[in-house]
């Protein structure tokens, strides 16, 4: 039978116990084995599993251990009597190794332990060391005359470390292995030992008191290992105990059963063996009672808070287990208040695992009565976690909230359902599943009531309240992202394109609802269609799988089968309405256009569609609606289908009557004799065909001639101004067709020359209205030449000897007037310009406008990375990284990218040379050095972007250390005081961190060969040297504080804007101190942390410094940055003792004298022997252990949320295609 009940002592007493817990728990076990006798084991022994084969360790060292000891291979242990029993070695490997049944590890470890059990255990204590990665072994002499903590003190001692990792901690698959059949060994233990050795005050008291020691260790390895194996053991024996308290009830109902019969019926040897079973199982039940307690006591109360945060999720995750497992005896306040707590901790991992607990107890309807007080105190908390910057943990937030409001009565109010619906259309793909999930919970729940108060159909209803939802969530541009999020669970709703367009033919609708359910309908079409995530959702490069595939295939005839008929009428229904005809025009995107030629019967609503579609070009003048035409014409015009000779055939004679208009009011137009009517007429004929200039090869129209006398009289004219823009855009994609007319035949010389004739005088045409005071006329003369420099560049006829005359090579003034372009339309702030309008449309036009900077920054982009423009000509480019990283930070990041690419070396110098125009320009207006703070702001933001590989950008970095002294020193005469750029140093002092050793000492002495004899004294130069010099700990203190209060002398108060940069300079000026020229790392002051990392064997107490620096805040390429320099320092900073010790010592004496109000340090009697295990424990701080680990977390509600809406602006890729 198995046994266990067992009740719990209250919180109060487990918070209460502060005595050491060795003693405290050695004791009550003591007195146990004193009180009470051995349970004898039941008659019916519990009957052994059968062996899979022999244990057959093999010899390979754990990640701590280094080397292994020459030993020979165990031989596989066989019972009888001749059996010298399982060893701790046999256990760890065959564990580590994964190859044997852990059943059959217990079984052999179990005979053993009968034999001798004090031998037995001892195995057990040494496998538990092994696997903290402790090489210590724990004898016989030691187990029996030393009390646990002296064992774990020697232990300590003996660790002698080879690795900052341990088993648990190690990466790969084979220790995640082991960590499975770790605590797989221990829960199999548990369910062997149910019957008797369980129960037996000895084995199980012994081991959870060393586990409760261990647990307390200041190592890290012991604790997180301890900790691990004491949870898992109490998660087995509280499983035990759900079923022993079951056959405690059946015992004692069949008891009362027995007892309620009359005395003639009544067996009394019945009533007896059922009383002793009952007694037996109740001081069972105590026994157990006594474990669980002591564990929860001992190492939960203590662990659950711990610095680390993997021994805190591994408390939480076996809470969770408990509460669920036995909710009679852990589901309450009492319990349930710890993970409450746990919900603020600030490691994204416990908070996961408490989260995910709660899910669990949530799916449960028996124990929501039990939860209504946690969900009244911690519900504001749980809302607001769905902002969590940890997106693992904002998914099981909404999870959760979606738990609660299925099973719950009361549920959410609108408002906080609020918090979760917005989440529809983040960005992260699983974040908004989950909102998509929770909203169409929320949906069906109110369609479900519309159902039952009207007689509509559901998919109607459902409809009705998307729509609803959709028009007050004011996100009108994401419409694909709400589709995306509601796709997994509303699938065949969002795929009732019957019901959607029945609703367009209906009149029932608004205005409104009619665009809303038109844009629902083309993006549920695009999804199905293109089973593809919208822009921002697309997490690498995902394949579809067969069912994926054959589901869209599925899906693209399903919607072409059905709008075919319907396209005709709802485009004639809403052809007057800018809006909704420009949504239904894409929707034959998305057909399979092949089905127009299936059927005869189809034909007839291909005519009907070209009718509609050419009624709409000479309908409308609006840019969006001609374009999404000329997509469509370009669609149906595709030589792939039969019928595309019907559609070439009516839009050519569309555009010949739009050509016939234009050329009739021409020479009125040129000269400027025409009448207001015939203007207007002309320009949106001229409109019209410029739309279509892209999809189609309009030469037979013959409009490249009188669209270049157009813009020659429009630049001077401002009467032709309405022209100018459809008449570049004809122009330049007409040049374009030819270009491609000429690659594919072989052109005679005068063609060639005609059309490289057309290009130079397009190009000229278009530099000249570079100056236009029309920002429309300028922008697209602007994307023009981007697109024809491409387009005509030398690399582009390369391949093609007899076109290399068509390479059409920037000029001077060209390169300089796109260079003026840039800094004065460009790199401009939004309140630079008018403001027309309310707060919303105000916004929209300055998120329109930055879009449409950001495609020309991208344009003038490609042509330095395509080599048409040379690398300096980025340092027009370059030099506005800092200020506009937020706007154009990632396209200036890329051209850096591709630069490096192309020559490391030049655009290294590139880099150089733009920070020396910046310093030119503030030293020619006289600026302060508040200008002179800005230039080192972007110098560091440069710096970081040549990232990590310092071998590899040696040679770029030594050549702009090179340019930036020579340029320091230029135009300087002996004796006429210190050079004019000679505080240029400093700008270039931010790259240094990123020399090595030996490009450092060069570069010293090229700086003493070109600097005078006198200038020690110039403070630019000695920062620039200290900078070289990577720091020294020899310096006098005083010496080294004198000169960081000069280097911070010059910085105005309108320099602390910058918070960022300056906390990181006031941190480089600490590090300082610390650097050191023995360790040989070639690293700098600034690669150097104030405090020294702390090996991966830490203690949950901090050490007695008196206080901490508080951390700087930092860009995301700052904190890379600072990864990158730790992970540089040398090993042997981590291996060579001596030196850590004299590292470590020097770094403590620096904290406590620069840290304001530091606690006074008492040094140790005997420094030698605390300073041995200095790499496996810091010292103890006396109140530091009480002093709880959890703080409140910070959400992610601040205007720094990782979760927004979509942006509508293109990612760069899509800005370089």
């Amino acid at each position: 039978m198995q046994f266990i009940c067992f009740s719990l002592c209250s919180l109060g007493e487990m918070e209460s116990s502060n005595t050491d817990p060795d003693s405290d728990f050695e004791a009550q076990f003591e007195s146990g084995r004193q009180r009470k006798r051995p349970v004898p084991v039941p008659k019916l022994p519990l009957k052994k599993l059968r062996r899979r084969a022999p244990v057959r360790p093999t010899s390979s060292p754990s990640p701590s251990q280094g080397t292994p000891r020459p030993a020979s291979l165990p031989s596989p242990v066989r019972r009888g009597k001749q059996a010298q029993g399982i060893r701790a070695e046999d256990i760890y490997e065959a564990i580590r190794s994964g190859k044997s049944s852990t059943v059959t590890i217990v079984d052999e470890w179990i005979d053993s332990y009968k034999q001798d059990r004090e031998a037995g255990l001892l195995v057990l204590i040494n496998f538990i060391t092994q696997c903290c990665g402790c090489k210590g072994v724990v004898t016989r002499e030691m187990f029996d005359k030393m009390q646990n903590a002296e064992i774990i003190s020697m232990l300590t001692k003996e660790f002698k470390e080879e690795s900052v990792h341990y088993p648990l901690s190690s990466p790969g698959p084979q220790w995640k292995r082991f960590r499975t059949g770790l605590c797989e060994l221990v829960r199999v233990l548990v369910f062997s030992c149910q019957n008797s050795l369980l129960y037996d005050d000895y084995l199980f008291n012994s081991l959870l008191s060393l586990l409760t020691g261990l647990s307390d260790s200041q190592v890290r390895a012991f604790r997180h290992t301890s900790t691990l194996l004491a949870m898992k053991l109490i998660s087995a024996v509280v499983e035990v105990g759900v079923s022993v308290s079951t056959q405690l009830q059946t015992c004692q109902r069949l008891y009362d059963a027995e007892s309620s019969k009359t005395p003639q019926d009544r067996a009394t040897h019945r009533l007896e063996e059922l009383q002793a079973v009952i007694k037996e199982l109740l001081e069972h039940r105590e026994e157990v009672t006594s474990l669980i307690n002591a564990t929860v006591r001992g190492v939960f109360v203590h662990r659950y808070r711990d610095r680390v945060p993997d021994i805190r999720a591994v408390c939480i995750q076996e809470l969770g287990l408990w509460l669920r497992t036995d909710p009679e005896n852990f589901l309450n306040d009492g319990y349930l208040k710890y993970l409450g707590w746990t919900l603020y901790d600030k490691q994204g991992v416990v908070r996961l695992q408490c989260v995910c607990a709660l899910q669990a107890l949530y799916q449960e309807k028996d124990f929501l009565g039990r939860l209504e007080f946690f969900a009244s105190r911690f519900k504001e908390r749980m809302l607001t976690m769905v902002f969590d910057k940890e997106p693992d943990v904002a998914v099981e937030v909404v999870n959760l909230l979606l738990f609660i409001q299925q099973h719950s009565d009361e549920g959410f109010q609108e408002e906080e359902c609020a918090h979760v619906y917005s989440l529809v259309f983040a960005s992260h793909r699983g974040l908004a599943t989950a909102a998509g999930c929770f909203l169409y919970n929320k949906l069906k729940t109110v369609v479900s009531s519309e159902e039952q108060s009207n007689t509509i159909s559901p998919r109607v209803a459902f409809f009705n309240v998307l729509i609803t939802f959709f028009l007050q969530s004011e996100c009108h541009d994401h419409c694909a992202y709400l589709v995306d999020s509601l796709w997994a669970v509303a699938g065949l709703e969002l795929r009732d394109w019957e019901t959607m367009t029945s609703l367009l033919l209906q009149k029932r609708l608004s205005n409104h609802e009619e665009v809303a359910i038109l844009e629902l309908m083309l993006c549920t079409i695009r999804h199905a269609a293109q089973a593809t995530p919208p822009v921002g959702r697309v997490q690498g490069k995902r394949m579809l799988s067969i069912k994926d595939k054959k589901m869209q295939i599925q899906d693209k005839r399903r919607i072409s089968s059905h709008f075919i008929p319907l396209m005709p009428q709802l485009l004639a229904k809403y052809s007057p309405d800018v809006d909704k005809v420009s949504l239904l025009l894409q929707v034959p995107l998305y057909f399979d256009l092949e089905t127009y030629s299936s059927a005869k019967r189809l034909e007839k609503y291909l005519d009907l569609l070209l009718i509609q579609v050419c009624a709409v070009v000479e309908k409308h003048t609006d840019s969006s609606v001609l374009e999404a035409c000329a997509c469509l014409a370009c669609a149906l015009c595709s030589d792939a289908y039969t019928f595309s000779a019907r559609a070439n055939q009516a839009f050519s004679q569309l555009l010949d009557l739009l050509a016939e208009c234009f050329n009739s009011y021409f020479n009125e137009v040129l000269q400027e004799t025409a009448d207001e009517e015939d203007m207007y007429s002309a320009s949106m004929a001229l409109k019209r065909i410029a739309a279509f200039s892209s999809a189609r090869d309009l030469k037979g129209c013959e409009l490249f001639e009188p669209c270049i006398q157009l813009l020659e009289s429009g630049v001077e004219s401002p009467i032709l101004e309405k022209f100018m823009v459809p008449a570049l855009k004809c122009v330049s994609f007409q040049l374009m067709w030819d270009k491609v007319t000429v690659l594919s035949s072989t052109p005679t010389e005068a063609e060639v020359l005609r059309l490289k004739k057309a290009a130079r005088s397009v190009c000229s045409v278009s530099q000249r209205c570079l100056t236009s005071g029309q920002a429309e006329i300028r922008d697209q003369a602007f994307v023009l030449l981007c697109d024809l420099l491409l387009v005509y560049s030398a690399g582009s006829v390369r391949s093609q000897p007899a076109l290399h005359t068509l390479a059409l090579p920037p000029s001077d003034p060209l390169r300089s007037e796109m260079a003026a372009y840039l800094i004065d339309f460009i790199f401009t702030d939004p309140q630079d310009d008018q403001p027309d309008g309310d707060e919303e449309q105000e916004e929209k036009r300055i998120m329109a406008a930055l879009q449409h900077k950001r495609n020309l920054l991208a344009g003038y982009c490609k042509l330095v990375i395509y080599g048409v423009l040379d690398l300096s000509a980025a340092t027009d480019i370059f030099k506005h990284y800092y200020k506009y990283y937020k706007d154009f930070g990632d396209i200036i990041k890329e051209t850096l990218s591709k630069s490096r690419q192309i020559s490391p070396v030049q655009s290294a110098k590139t880099v150089c040379l733009c920070l020396q125009q910046l310093f030119s320009e503030a030293l020619s207006t006289d600026s302060s050095r508040e200008e002179l703070g800005r230039i080192r702001d972007l110098a560091k933001k440069l710096a970081l972007s040549f990232g990590i590989d310092l071998l590899r950008i040696r040679k770029p970095l030594v050549s702009l250390h090179t340019d930036g002294i020579r340029f320091a020193f230029r135009d300087h005469e002996e004796g006429r005081g210190q050079p004019p750029n000679l505080n240029f140093l400093e700008v270039l002092s931010e790259f240094s961190f990123k020399l090595i050793h030996q490009d450092r000492n060069q570069l010293a002495s090229f700086l003493k060969a070109e600097c005078p004899s006198a200038s020690l004294s110039w403070r630019s130069l000695r920062m620039y040297q200290r900078s070289l010099e990577g720091g020294s700990l020899t310096r006098p203190r005083e010496d080294e504080q004198q000169e960081e209060e000069e280097l911070m002398a010059y910085r105005t108060p309108s320099l602390r804007s910058h918070s960022t940069s300056m906390a990181k300079r006031r941190k480089t000026s600490h590090q300082d101190l610390l650097s050191s020229t023995k360790g040989g790392t070639g690293l700098d002051s600034s690669s150097i942390h104030s405090n020294l990392p702390t090996p991966d064997f830490t203690s949950t107490v901090v050490m007695g410094l008196g206080g901490t620096l508080p951390p700087a805040t930092a860009s995301e390429e700052e904190e890379e940055e600072e990864g990158v320099r730790s992970a540089l320092l040398s090993e042997d900073e981590f291996s060579n003792r001596p030196q850590m010790r004299k590292v470590r010592s020097k770094v403590r004496r620096q904290a406590s004298y620069s840290l304001p109000s530091p606690a006074p340090n008492q040094s140790p009697p005997d420094l030698e022997t605390h300073l041995t295990l200095m790499s496996l424990i810091e010292e103890d701080c006396v109140e530091s252990e009480e002093e709880p680990q959890i703080e409140d977390f910070e959400t992610s509600s601040e205007p720094d949320s990782s979760y927004t809406l979509p942006s509508t602006r293109h990612v760069f890729e899509d800005l370089f295609d």
